[in-house]
């Protein structure tokens, strides 16, 4: 029966794309596309996408040799998986009819209907509905391609696939409507995300760490990185691809997308900077593997804030964020928690320290579409609130969510492997491959 039901399943899907063609043309005659917008919003969505094969080297780099290809693998199955919910009910899911601000319709949108002609997201009014889901996909996409590292090295890949599908509809999709969603809890709120510092890090980061207690630690926790050339690789299509994670969620080719960008890389490059320079410090040489680490740690803090916040407040939040999962990772060495790759410390705790700052550095002279109010550093403490008050309950939301479903998935499929399969490795134990 296991070996037939996924096959059945791709059956089942192939029905429904006789049963619900979706060729409905909409024409309101009011379209304001923007040809501008439209390549720029074309370009971001390619960006993102390349993030997730970069963080399949980001990761793969970081295991031991023996696990490099199911590592790699863990993150780009995201890519064919995540998408074909997308075009059924995932993006539904996620930016439909709003459910009480929680998540949305998923009939609004299913099998992808109502996107052709001059449709548009009500956020988005210049470029197409198509698009802008399409671009939203690759969010979706990496978000739980994130958590592989903190499991890496022992889990079920039959089981990941269920864990990935569960954690998508059940956690990112509710977050993404709540947080991006004109009618969702969050944006009413007013709590400020730019580009996904509780959608994607903290809800990644939280699932990481629910992850890595739910399946103990590795029978073999001590390794040496397979490559670290893949890091240095990875951490460059990251970075690259980080510029239409932010700057493409400005949703078109304007000044907030300009700004976004410069942010972004500019507290990327602080926080490299600043965790080569912290190990420095307390005696360490400085490393490839942390000049990298620290760059994305960069990344994933000022995403929340990179269409809020100025330039010198950007490298503030490189500095501090830096520091702060530098601190955390050493702390997580210390104990039990065998986060294989530090997930929670780098994208968990970053995402919330980004969120955090956002909260004490944004400023509405950086983007007037920012009706909240402006930061703790301004005088104002509203908005800082507000984004505590998300940052907490995402954290309750996610962690306990994800343990719930951890628990689900081990009931429907073991989610570790074998002591055996584990000293073998999951490249051949899980896909028969090897280096």
């Amino acid at each position: 029966m296991k070996r037939y039901f996924p096959f059945a399943l791709i059956v089942f899907i192939l029905a429904l794309t006789f049963l619900f063609p979706s060729v409905e043309f909409k024409n309101t005659g009011t379209s304001h596309f923007n040809t501008g917008d439209i390549a720029w919003m074309l370009m971001s969505t390619a960006l993102v996408l390349i993030m997730t094969p970069g963080l399949a080297f980001f990761y793969g780099g970081m295991v031991n040799k023996k696990n490099v290809i199911s590592t790699m693998l863990q993150s780009v199955i995201c890519m064919v998986i995540i998408t074909v919910m997308w075009g059924i009910f995932g993006f539904s899911l996620a930016f439909g009819d709003s459910f009480h601000g929680i998540i949305g319709n998923p009939s609004t949108y299913f099998m992808m209907k109502g996107m052709l002609g001059d449709s548009s997201w009500k956020l988005a009014p210049t470029i197409p509905l198509l698009l802008f889901a399409m671009y939203q996909l690759k969010f979706a996409i990496i978000t739980p391609a994130l958590i592989t590292g903190a499991f890496a090295e022992r889990i079920r890949f039959n089981s990941y696939i269920i864990f990935l599908c569960l954690f998508s509809i059940f956690i990112f999709s509710p977050l993404a409507h709540a947080t991006w969603h004109p009618d969702g809890l969050l944006f009413k709120l007013g709590v400020l995300d730019f580009a996904g510092g509780t959608v994607v890090h903290m809800s990644a980061g939280w699932a990481a760490l629910a992850s890595a207690l739910y399946l103990k630690k590795r029978n073999e926790p001590s390794h040496a990185p397979a490559r670290i050339t893949y890091v240095l690789i990875g951490t460059g299509l990251l970075w690259f691809g980080w510029f239409g994670f932010n700057a493409g969620s400005a949703m078109g080719a304007n000044h907030l997308a300009v700004t976004a960008l410069a942010t972004s890389t500019t507290a990327s490059a602080a926080a490299g900077l600043t965790w080569i320079f912290f190990d420095m410090l307390r005696g360490r040489k400085p490393s490839a593997m942390g000049t990298c680490i620290g760059a994305v740690v960069g990344l994933v803090a000022i995403t929340p804030a990179a269409g809020f916040v100025s330039i010198p407040h950007s490298l503030a939040i490189g500095i501090i964020s830096s520091v702060i999962s530098n601190l955390v990772v050493e702390w997580r060495t210390g104990t039990s928690i065998d986060d294989t790759l530090d997930v929670f410390p780098c994208h968990g705790v970053g995402g919330m320290v980004g969120m955090l700052l956002t909260g004490v550095f944004a400023n509405k002279a950086v983007n007037p579409g920012n009706t909240t109010g402006n930061g703790l550093f301004f005088g104002e403490s509203h908005l800082f609130l507000i984004q505590l008050f998300a940052l907490v309950l995402v954290s309750i939301f996610a962690f306990f969510g994800s343990l719930l479903l951890l628990k689900i998935t081990d009931m429907i499929s073991p989610l570790r492997v074998s002591t055996e399969d584990e000293v073998i490795g999951l490249d051949i134990s899980q896909h028969g491959e090897r280096l």
